[in-house]
């Protein structure tokens, strides 16, 4: 197998520098308005609940978004992502927002020698994480490792079953035609943009990615030592 991380982190690296200014992950509402948090952490609230004074980090951090809104409803946060580029947009908006927030440059597979074992109250993952990694149960041992006794954590991504449809056909029905459940090869993508509206063309346009069943996740973290407190399926995709 080609090595993914640096196809991916190829990818990643195009990505960032057109992430920060699209509308779509609105740095500049971040800046101009002290309370502003992003989409995702203010749709997640409901189940995340009070934050304030946990000691969290947020694995694939990428520009740092959610991680500098955890640090605004009060958690005292890290961040962590594979990709420089990424990595100086995040600390560049923390450093603009005036929040202590230090962010790490590492494989998540490598999150535990880089962050320490047993360090932390909050574990927070956002949506589109799971698909670049190629085991799943090494994430949830990662994960735990990285908790406090008594600490958690949030997850929310897009369901893979989601992930195992492809394009509507002229009929209007939907077909499964991906592997729902992990793989050992990924699939493999050439795609020429990203999800953000932009005109940027992308010289880095192949990526490397795996399915997780829901099945498989919910038994790598319990596998892992993790206790089960909440499961939503939600019938909305952001």
């Amino acid at each position: 197998m080609t090595d993914y991380r640096s196809v991916n982190q190829a990818n990643w690296d195009e990505r960032a520098p057109v992430h920060a200014v699209s509308a779509g992950y609105g740095l500049a509402r971040f800046r101009e308005d002290p309370a502003y948090v992003s989409d995702v952490v203010r749709f997640d609230l409901p189940r995340l609940g009070d934050v304030r004074g946990l000691r969290g980090v947020h694995l694939q951090c990428h520009i740092g978004t959610d991680t500098v809104s955890l640090a605004r409803l009060g958690a005292a946060m890290s961040g962590l992502d594979f990709s420089p580029a990424a990595l100086d947009v995040a600390r560049g908006l923390a450093a603009d927002l005036g929040l202590d927030v230090d962010f790490h440059e590492a494989d998540v597979y490598d999150a535990v020698g880089v962050l320490g074992a047993a360090s932390y109250d909050l574990v927070f993952t956002g949506i589109g994480a799971l698909c670049w990694l190629p085991s799943v149960s090494r994430w949830a041992s990662v994960v735990a490792a990285l908790l406090k006794p008594g600490g958690r954590l949030f997850l929310r991504e897009g369901h893979p079953m989601l992930w195992a449809l492809g394009s509507a056909r002229p009929d209007g029905l939907l077909a499964v035609e991906f592997p729902y459940f992990e793989m050992p090869e990924p699939l493999v993508w050439d795609e020429p943009g990203t999800y953000v509206e932009t005109e940027h063309v992308f010289a880095n346009t192949v990526t490397h990615e795996w399915n997780h069943g829901l099945g498989e996740i919910v038994t790598a973290l319990l596998d892992s030592g993790l206790v089960l407190t909440q499961l939503v399926e939600h019938d909305t995709v952001p």
